[in-house]
């Protein structure tokens, strides 16, 4: 049985959804930093569109597209559904996935079920999901491995979030010594550790660092798509955490800038590019730069919240308008496609 929304974390949880479905959450001005970048043309692709091959394998697991259904939500009624139609696609696509922050399941074990979805994507990359600056707040290996138990995952990702905190209200915001914590857990723990921002990017300096630590792979989750200082300032009753929410709209690395930079000094670290990332295009334009795979959250939660059809016909979409970037460009895979010079700086 699921227990009402009462708790602290199950409130947030079921505002972050309403408010992401409900409101104007985007960046006002910075953008993904995509729209930079054009394809080269290829007027003879000498190529049979129906053999492009848009399979890839991400920390050795084999993906039909190189897409990731980024982390989202968990711990409400609303949030078991959404979840169960994306572990659905997921496992008919073969794509990656990732759930929220599991944080309100350790809190309330009855809340388990609605990230328990391995059942219904037995074959996929799943991802588990919790707050690194809960290291700094009584949690530790023991409860990263039950989070990982519960998914049954094939990694955990540590999602950092200091700007998130700083506006939420009672927002834990003792970073400090993290990343000893983090290179600690790397060790311990028996799958793999994803480093991911929330939505304000990460520097290849703080990519290299956290390389140092012992991390697996890296979610840049850049600047330009939803703003979480604003998320979280719609929250707030507060009228300074109102305007906290305002000021820092817009604050971040944008997505462009994150994969290049961090590619330049980590050329075989496993990445991410998520954040504000809405088409297929610019997922083969994150592709070109140096990413892996791609993470896109609110197009699939719009999707999920709508209807299985909903979510089915967007990841036919996508998936469509991948291909069609690879048949336009002459490149049959997502190897010859990181390979090729065909994307160009405007």
């Amino acid at each position: 049985m699921i227990l009402p929304v009462n708790s602290t974390t199950q409130r947030r949880k079921a505002d972050h959804i309403r408010i992401c479905l409900d409101e104007d959450v985007n960046f006002r001005q910075t953008t993904n930093g995509l729209e930079r970048y054009r394809f080269q043309h290829c007027c003879l692709p000498e190529l049979d569109r129906s053999e492009i091959d848009l399979g890839s394998s991400f920390l050795g697991k084999y993906l039909g597209a190189p897409l990731l259904i980024s982390s989202m939500t968990g711990g409400t009624d609303l949030a078991k559904t959404i979840n169960y139609r994306l572990a659905e696609v997921a496992q008919q696509y073969k794509l990656a996935m990732g759930v929220g922050s599991q944080r309100v399941a350790v809190e309330n074990p009855q809340l388990a079920d609605t990230f328990a979805v391995r059942s219904l994507c037995p074959n996929i990359l799943l991802f588990a999901n919790l707050g690194a600056v809960q290291l700094n707040y009584d949690y530790g290996l023991d409860q990263c491995r039950r989070v990982v138990e519960l998914l049954e995952a094939d990694a955990l990702i540590l999602h950092l979030n200091p700007l998130q905190e700083c506006i939420q209200p009672q927002g834990d915001t003792n970073f400090k010594g993290l990343l000893d914590k983090i290179n600690i857990l790397c060790y311990k723990l028996s799958v793999p550790v994803i480093a991911k921002e929330v939505g304000n990017g990460i520097s290849a300096t703080m990519a290299q660092r956290l390389i140092n630590a012992g991390v697996s792979a890296i979610d840049v989750a850049g600047a330009g798509g939803t703003s979480w200082a604003k998320v979280e300032g719609e929250r707030a009753s507060d009228a300074v955490v109102q305007q906290l929410g305002k000021t820092f709209a817009d604050w971040g690395i944008p997505t462009a800038e994150c994969i290049t930079s961090i590619r330049a000094i980590a050329p075989n670290i496993p990445l991410i590019a998520s954040g504000g990332l809405r088409n297929g295009l610019e997922v083969a334009k994150a592709i070109a730069l140096g990413a892996d795979i791609a993470g896109l959250a609110m197009p699939f939660l719009k999707a999920a919240n709508e209807s299985a059809d909903a979510l089915d016909s967007l990841v036919q979409l996508l998936i469509a308008e991948i291909t069609t970037v690879l048949f336009c460009t002459g490149n049959a895979t997502l190897s010859q496609l990181k390979k090729s010079d065909c994307l160009q700086h405007n």
